[in-house]
């Protein structure tokens, strides 16, 4: 194997970083070699130069090494400018993989050591829990009670294959291969797969040449649950206990059954805004879910079968474990005396009648002979309990743990419908189905022209009647025929694969009461809602996402909670109510400080509204990958949340392309899970005087901040709404338009076929400016605000109360941490050679002038309140990662440019477009997401 010329490491740094250093100059050894062989060499000196020129543009500001770098790009042809593209774009993928093997390289490191345990750790939380004073009893009562669930979606943002995922898992596999004791010989070999599969890598297709259609998008989340959840979420509970055993003296006794982390989706269910999700991918997503859960509990039995061979010649067994190996189809004498063997023979049997049953297509292995199929996943786990009570009776206790309590665990979590399957709509559409349906019953002629306390009237009426609207001989259309079937077959698919599988229903843009109603008198509809029998099987959730729906929203939860029918409902969900908020959107609305702020005020409110009414809150929090979406770190997310939000019931969406950074890596995304629990343990069940401040002194913290966000609101929506020109600034400066394109997603980049900001989702609004290394969203309108309010009063004064909210406010220390990761991979070089894509040079020259200056008054305050220069100071490996990669990710951004500018020219003549072109820009798209991670 050829040696090519290492890329250029910083040396710089502790010791314990020198591995990471040796990893990252090893895969880049290997993709030069591959590049070489595959490209030629006069290719592999093309993406030196442009990455030498690259280094020397960015760490020593030369003008000529720019001006050399837009000559080099412009003289590419079109095939080389593939080639280049490819290069650097999975040269961010392979630095992903080494960082991800170097986080859990440092945890074994910390744990080899025997470091105390690190923040963010479940340890570590019941370190902090029992100092304060909350006993073993009162964590088990939490975990029996608490709900932890990350829910999985889909977004247009998600740019990964499953083949390139594949190809980069078994990579980080061999990276931490090197990491054991190995042979001369095993090195070498070690080191022929790794070139095997980055040379697969390179050989294999990064980009779709078809949309992504719904069924991809759930084999693609389904691919995260066989790397990880399936095995580390059990692993995960067996872990909470062990450390509750090591903190407080003794393993729970009662938390076997608990089940207080599980998982969600939104794949399959999720229909506002895409026209593609319907009651079909509803029945296919549980389909796919089931099998997908079947197989792996298949799978283990199988293996349990091979592991159980306890003879009775040897070792007794209790009667119920031989009742159930008697009623097993396996008669072979051979294994007369093997009664644990046969058991599983029989319950392998009923697994796949029940496999099939649920809809799988084929049974890998087929089963002995013929059982009849389990009613439910509670049947299984009765079967698999009488294996562990067997065991633990007869010596056999060291076998439960290896094997069969994960499996029984997995059951328990998982059931055989794998994930809850949310449904979600946009309030809109349901107006205009209900105003069909009393339409066509001769009930309204006009409902969507009510007012809304006759809307309420109405449909508080509907709920009463014990009649339908619907009439099987009536006319209706399309859409409320979908509509219908969907919670026709929502109620179908509990009946089969348990009443987890579906039992939220979220309202997109909830504005009112009836927005909730609505969706109360589809359910009695269609059978979800039978109130005079005691029946509310699916909670109706609304989903509050601009800033005017976030300030309203205590008054609606309040007025809806105290009628009637709602109260009966939430009786019977006992006394339970989700209530969802949206990040993304209220960002893109009011822009990143205002709508951290207005969620923090709503939640408040909200909290205060559920302890009146004595109902329990369930708060949902739609948070997107970056932080201009709401990203962040969760942890810190969680416990920055304001005091009575969490209270051991938390759900959040895992977005998009964040999916992958956190879960395509089992040891990381049992790490990730092992946040949440951590975070959700520390907000809920610490004493308030620990984790927060008094209460006066936080009233002058939130009065500071809401003068902040009004200010902030002002600055950011006179940029975006208010400033003539700017969506034409936008959609020529960023990738947009490319992105809209792009075959990564099910659904459309824009709500409606309009070029307005109102109507373009959230996720490629915040696509797009992270392209252009702007990530506007996360930090527009901070300098204008802050700067404004220093200079209304005392500075001095002014900016030691900054520092103090920095110093003692969680909410207000998050903030701020997340604004400076933002702003540390923000480069307003690189933006500028996307702002030269504006043809309207005064159009640009104005609104560029403008985000440069407030991008330097957000720098400025940022400083004064931290007290340094630099960014990251806080997290330095963080620092050093981004500056690591920005050599190799600036070439990518001004390839980005280069082949825009190449495809918008040729787009004026479409006899002259080239797919390669098209194809280059989609490459970078994905190249420069996964360099800049949760920022992408």
């Amino acid at each position: 194997m050829d040696k090519p010329a290492a890329p250029e490491i910083p040396t710089a740094g502790a010791d314990k970083d020198a591995p990471l250093r040796e990893d990252i100059r090893l895969l880049g050894y290997l993709l030069g070699d591959v590049l070489r062989e595959n490209e030629g060499e006069a290719v592999f000196d093309v993406v030196e130069t442009i990455r030498q020129t690259a280094v020397r543009f960015r760490r020593e500001a030369d003008p000529k090494a720019g001006e050399e770098l837009t000559a080099l790009l412009h003289k590419l042809t079109r095939d080389q400018t593939i080639s280049v593209v490819r290069a650097f774009s999975y040269f961010s993928h392979l630095v992903n993989i080494a960082e991800d093997q170097h986080h859990t390289r440092r945890r074994r490191a910390h744990l080899l050591a025997g470091s105390g345990p690190q923040q963010g750790s479940v340890g570590y939380a019941f370190e902090r829990l029992k100092e304060a004073g909350i006993d073993a009893g009162s964590v088990e009562r939490f975990l029996r009670h608490a709900l932890i669930s990350p829910v999985l979606t889909a977004h247009p943002t998600e740019v990964q294959r499953k083949s390139i995922l594949d190809a980069e898992h078994d990579i980080a596999r061999l990276l931490a291969e090197r990491d054991l004791p190995l042979t001369p010989k095993e090195k070498v070999h070690n080191l022929e797969l790794l070139h095997a599969r980055v040379a697969t890598l390179w050989q294999t297709r990064m980009l779709r040449y078809t949309r992504l259609t719904v069924a991809d998008e759930i084999e693609n989340a389904l691919s995260y649950y066989r790397t990880t959840f399936l095995r580390e979420l059990p692993a995960l509970y067996e872990d909470v206990e062990d450390d509750i055993g090591y903190h407080y003296g003794a393993r729970p006794a009662h938390l076997a059954d608990a089940t207080y982390m599980q998982m969600g989706s939104w794949i399959g269910g999720d229909r506002d805004g895409n026209p593609n999700v319907n009651a079909d991918t509803m029945q296919h997503a549980l389909v796919r879910q089931a099998t997908t859960i079947l197989d792996f509990y298949l799978e283990e039995v199988h293996e349990l079968g091979a592991e159980l061979s306890l003879s009775t010649l040897l070792v007794d067994a209790s009667p119920q474990l031989m009742a159930l190996a008697d009623a097993s189809p396996d008669t072979s004498e051979h294994r007369a005396d093997e009664p644990y063997r046969r058991a599983l023979v029989g319950i392998y049997a009923r697994l796949a009648a029940s496999a099939r049953q649920l809809g799988a297509a084929h049974v890998l292995r087929k089963e002995v002979g013929h059982a009849e199929a389990y009613k439910d996943a509670a049947g299984f786990v009765a079967d698999l309990q009488v294996l562990a009570d067997s065991l633990a009776e007869h010596h056999g206790a060291a076998l439960i743990r290896p094997r069969l309590a994960g499996l029984m665990r997995a059951a328990r979590i998982f059931g055989f419908h794998l994930a809850s399957l949310d449904m979600r709509q946009s309030s809109d559409v349901h107006e205009r189905v209900l105003a069909e349906l009393f339409e066509r019953a001769a009930v309204e002629a006009d409902y969507a022209a009510l007012p809304e306390d006759g809307k309420i009237a109405l449909l508080l009426a509907e709920l009463a009647q014990p009649r339908l609207l619907y009439s099987p001989y009536e006319t209706y259309s399309d859409q409320t025929k979908s509509e219908l079937m969907i919670l026709r077959v929502a109620r179908e698919i509990r009946e089969r694969y348990g009443k987890r599988a579906i039992r939220n229903y979220i309202i997109s843009h909830t504005e009112s009461v009836s927005d909730l109603l609505e969706v109360m008198v589809l359910q009695k509809e269609t059978g979800l809602m039978r109130l005079a029998q005691g029946v509310a099987e699916v909670m109706v959730i609304p989903l509050f996402e601009t800033i005017p729906d976030l300030q309203r929203a205590a008054a609606i939860m309040e007025q809806w909670m105290a009628l009637p029918p709602v109260a009966r409902v939430i009786e019977l969900q006992g006394r339970l109510q989700e209530v969802m908020l949206g990040y993304s959107d209220s960002n893109k609305d009011g822009g990143f400080l205002t709508s951290n702020w207005e969620l923090y005020q709503a939640e408040l409110r909200v909290v205060e509204v559920f302890e009146r009414a004595r109902v329990k809150l369930r708060l949902f929090h739609g948070r997107g990958g970056t932080v201009g979406r709401g990203g962040g770190p969760s942890y810190q997310a969680i416990l920055a949340q304001p005091p009575g939000t969490v209270n051991g019931q938390i759900r959040l969406t895992e977005q998009g392309e964040i999916i992958a950074s956190k879960f395509s890596n089992p040891d990381i995304g049992r790490r990730n899970l092992e946040l949440l629990v951590a975070a959700t343990l520390e907000a809920s069940l610490m004493p308030q005087a620990a984790n927060g401040i008094e209460a006066e002194r936080l009233a002058g913290f939130e009065a500071v901040m809401a003068e902040l966000s009004t200010r902030a609101y002002h600055a950011y929506r006179d940029l975006v709404y208010d400033t003539p020109g700017f969506t034409d600034y936008f959609f020529a400066s960023t990738p947009i338009a490319e992105i809209a394109e792009l075959n990564i997603g099910s659904r459309p980049a824009s709500r409606k076929a309009s070029r307005r900001i109102e109507d373009l989702r959230a996720i490629p609004w915040g696509f797009s400016w992270g392209q252009c290394r702007l990530l506007l969203p996360g930090w527009y309108g901070f300098g204008s605000a802050v700067s404004g309010w220093l200079e209304e009063g005392p500075h001095g004064e002014r900016l030691a109360t900054l520092q103090h909210m920095l110093r003692d406010w969680p909410f207000f220390a998050t903030l701020l941490s997340n604004m400076d990761m933002v702003l540390a991979k923000t480069d307003l070089g690189i933006a500028s050679r996307y702002a030269s894509m504006v043809p309207d040079v005064e159009l640009r020259e104005r609104i560029f002038k403008r985000i440069a200056a407030e991008h330097a008054e957000t720098i400025r305050c940022l400083e004064a309140i931290t007290g340094t220069t630099e960014r990251l100071a806080g997290n330095r490996l963080l620092a050093r990662s981004i500056q690591n990669r920005f050599a190799y990710l600036d070439p990518l951004n001004h390839l980005q440019v280069e082949l825009i500018q190449r495809h918008r020219t040729l787009s004026r003549e479409p006899d002259k477009v080239d797919p390669r072109v098209h194809r280059g820009i989609h490459l970078s798209i994905n190249g420069v997401a996964a360099g800049l991670r949760n920022t992408g």
